[in-house]
Parts: C-alpha cells; sequence; structure tokens
C-alpha cells in the first residue's frame, strides 16, 4: 500500500488524539508512577490487535502489534511523565495540579496512540511486529533503563531491528528534523565538598579556607574544558550550585560545595572527563592543603541516531510531506534524552517535530519546560502517521 494513504488514516482519527492530548495535558502526572496517565492509554488502546503487558517497577505500557507478513520487528517511542511546573498558558485544558506537560509528552503518547491504530488498521498488510512503547519517567527518572531491564526489547520475541522515537519542540508547525550521528547530549553531574578548617574571619591564617579555593577551582574547571577538548567534540561544563552554608557572615566556613552539569557528545570525551575531573580538583584542593570529596555521575549517555536509520527515515518523510518540511539538523542538542539508553541498544533515531502554533512568531514561542509553552495538537495527525509510515517501511525491508 501507498505509505502517504497513512495521513489520510491519521487525518481521520485526529480529533480522537486531540481529545485524548487534551486529556493528558490537564491531569498531568510525574516521574515512573502515572497511574492515571496509565489508564488512559490502556483505554485509548482497547479493541485494538494488540498484546499489552504494564510494567512492575513503573506505570509503563508496552503493546505489540503482530503484522499477518513474515518481517523483522521495530520499537516506536512515546513517554508520557510531566514536570514539576506550574502552568501559565491560560489554555482551556491547562493543568491546575501544579504540574505541566512543558516538554510535549502529552502529544508524544497521543501520537504513539495514533501510531498504533494506524498500523492496526493495517494489519494484514503489516510485515513483522511493532513494539509500542510508552514510557514513564523520561524527565530524570530512567524510565527508559527501567524498561530494558523489565525486557521490553524481548517483548516481541525477536528484538527489535530499528527503534523510532519523535519529540516535539518550538519551531515553524509540521517540520521534521533530525541528523545522523550524535542528535543530543550526554548528560552528567559533578559534586565537589572542598574541606578545610574554619574559624573566625579576621584570622584566615588560623585556618585552611575553602573559599579561595572553590573560586580557583571554578576557574580550573571552566579551564579543563576549553583545553582539553576538540572545538569539534563539544563538551559543555555550567558550575550551578555554589555553597558555604548558611554561617555567620565573619565565619570562615568548614568547607564549601560545588555542582556542575556537564553535556558531552562523544563517549571519548566521558572518558576523558572521569579521568581528568578528580585529577584537578584534588590538584587544586592539595594546593590549599584541604581535601575533597569528588562524585561523578552519568545519568544519560550521547544520543547517537544511526546514519542509515536515519537515512531511511528521512526519505520516507520527504516522500509523505515533501522537501519542504523535513531538514537535516546542522548541528545536535546540547539538551540529553533518555531515549539515548533505547539507541544505546537498537538502531534507529531521534526525530524533532516543530509545533509552534502559525499565529505566534518565533519571539513570541516559548521553549520546553517554559510555564508558558505551547504546542498546536494539530501536527498529532502527521506525527501518528510519520511513526506509523516509518515502522510499515522498515518491517517491509
Amino acid at each position: 500500500m501507498p505509505i502517504a494513504d497513512f495521513t489520510a488514516d491519521a487525518q481521520t482519527i485526529l480529533p480522537e488524539l486531540i481529545k485524548l492530548r487534551r486529556a493528558l495535558h490537564a491531569d498531568p502526572e510525574l516521574g515512573l508512577d502515572l497511574p492515571r496517565t496509565q489508564q488512559k492509554v490502556l483505554d485509548a488502546l482497547e479493541g485494538l490487535p494488540l498484546e499489552i503487558t504494564t510494567g512492575t517497577r513503573t506505570s509503563s505500557v508496552t503493546a505489540v502489534l503482530r503484522g499477518e507478513l513474515p518481517g523483522p520487528t521495530v520499537l516506536l517511542r512515546g513517554d508520557m511523565d510531566a514536570l514539576p511546573i506550574l502552568e501559565a498558558t491560560n489554555l482551556d485544558f491547562a493543568s491546575a495540579n501544579g504540574n505541566m506537560h512543558a516538554c510535549g509528552h502529552d502529544l508524544h503518547t497521543a501520537g504513539l496512540v495514533g501510531a498504533a491504530k494506524v498500523l492496526s488498521a493495517h494489519q494484514s498488510e503489516l510485515h513483522g511486529s511493532v513494539i509500542f512503547m510508552f514510557q514513564p519517567g523520561e524527565e530524570g527518572h530512567g524510565g527508559a533503563k527501567i524498561m530494558l531491564e523489565e525486557g521490553l526489547l524481548a517483548a516481541a520475541g525477536d528484538p527489535p531491528v530499528a527503534a523510532y522515537a519523535i519529540h516535539v519542540g518550538p519551531g515553524p508547525r509540521g517540520v521534521f528534523a533530525t541528523r545522523g550521528g550524535p542528535v543530543a547530549a550526554g548528560s552528567n553531574q559533578l559534586t565537589v565538598k572542598l574541606k578545610g578548617r574554619g574559624g573566625h574571619g579576621s584570622q584566615p591564617h588560623q585556618t585552611l579556607d575553602p573559599v579561595p579555593a572553590a573560586a580557583e577551582l571554578v576557574l580550573a574547571l571552566q579551564s579543563f574544558v576549553t583545553r582539553r577538548f576538540n572545538a569539534f567534540d563539544p563538551v559543555v561544563l555550567s558550575i550551578t550550585r555554589l555553597s558555604t552554608g548558611d554561617g555567620a557572615i565573619n565565619v570562615i566556613p568548614e568547607s564549601v560545595e560545588l555542582a556542575a552539569t556537564i553535556r558531552t557528545m562523544s563517549h571519548e570525551s566521558l572518558a576523558v572527563l572521569e579521568e581528568g575531573l578528580p585529577r584537578v580538583i584534588n590538584g587544586v584542593a592539595a594546593a590549599h592543603e584541604l581535601t575533597a570529596d569528588v562524585s561523578f555521575e552519568t545519568l544519560y549517555p550521547v544520543t547517537v541516531n544511526d546514519p542509515a536509520e536515519t537515512d531511511a527515515a528521512l526519505t520516507t518523510m520527504r516522500e509523505i510531506y515533501g522537501e519542504q518540511r523535513v531538514a537535516v539538523m546542522p548541528s545536535p542538542m546540547m539538551g540529553s534524552e533518555d531515549f539515548a539508553f533505547v539507541l544505546d541498544e537498537v538502531p534507529g533515531t531521534f526525530i524533532a517535530l516543530l509545533t509552534t502554533p502559525p499565529e505566534m512568531t518565533a519571539e513570541e514561542a516559548e521553549w520546553n519546560h517554559s510555564p508558558r509553552v505551547v504546542f498546536d495538537d494539530s501536527v498529532l495527525a502527521d506525527q501518528a502517521a510519520a511513526l506509523a509510515a516509518i515502522a510499515f517501511k522498515r518491517t517491509a525491508s
């Protein structure tokens, strides 16, 4: 069948997808436990020819559609959790519970339901199987990793040969964008406690003052990043916390704590950080006769798109929507994405779908995670059709 037919199928169900998206938006939940969101997904999938399982450690939903023709398995992902942000959009369906779908996961969930509906209607023409991954806990809770540990990739029997996800963001409505290779940064977290000996502010010579050492360390870390890494393999280090506690102003503190977020674009850069950061920190501490407690934690790996799978997905989207609505991203995003855990196991691609309402200017459009960000849910039909078409073509190849 022509995959362009999927757009008509998706347009037919657009009103119910919008209804689902707005119900999710009005009732957002956080983290790994999303019982109301899970039930909305299960209700939306009811009656489809799917094999459905739910998670034990999360409120995940995994649904498998088995085509009637032989072929491989592919995976489609939609994340479901919201953010602890007080919404300020004034939408008719705005959240009133103190949380907000400020990253578009309500669209991701509804769009994945739409893909399941479109592909289910063509089960007799579908090769292989499709796993629909409805994931909680994308916003810092490692939900994808937990689903993998619970057997996500074995849901259809044969492991998937490819995996795909679409993520909404601001920009010209209806444009798809992606790139081969790194597409989103790895996220890492550094915490440091410099420990010395406190005392009276009038007698610094009788102390081991950690404050000037902390100031020196901030500069040393910035220099380390700019001098140890290739500019074409960027690393971004931002000190986001620096604290001596809340002691009296005339007291030199015993310790200073600082924390940083660090974004990477390669496994090689991560290895240099893991070796080099403790050495720099301990060196600065030793120069001031201090000790240092150092913790470096990798939260998310780099999201790396498989070049071949990405080229194939771009070709499919151009076939449906034309060249003017498909773009190749010139550079990766420095934000991070939980789908990286899936792409570490399965070749695939992570795609952006731009969704700013046409009545808003580029200057008015807010970014994801803003309390005022607005996504145009008329793109849900395009999202559902694109996911369905990419999966349909890949299983037939």
